[in-house]
């Protein structure tokens, strides 16, 4: 089974760590990352897709997939 995850957050540190955490777990960045202005917070957006293969499991809509 493939999977799939958009990671985000402010652009911060925090989501730096977000985005390895998920790299040391065996997730590949997919695309590149986005970076735009949310005009609410008046702060920066990041995002990342993730993907990542694991093997030997069917995809159910009820799967956490940070937990993959």
């Amino acid at each position: 089974m493939k999977v799939y995850r958009f990671l985000t957050g402010p652009d911060d540190a925090a989501f730096c760590h977000k985005v390895t955490l998920a790299l040391n777990k065996g997730w590949d960045l997919h695309g590149s990352p986005t970076y735009a202005y949310n005009a609410e917070t008046k702060l920066m957006q990041c995002g990342q897709a993730v993907v990542k293969d694991v093997p030997g499991k069917e995809y159910t809509p009820d799967i956490k997939l940070s937990e993959q």
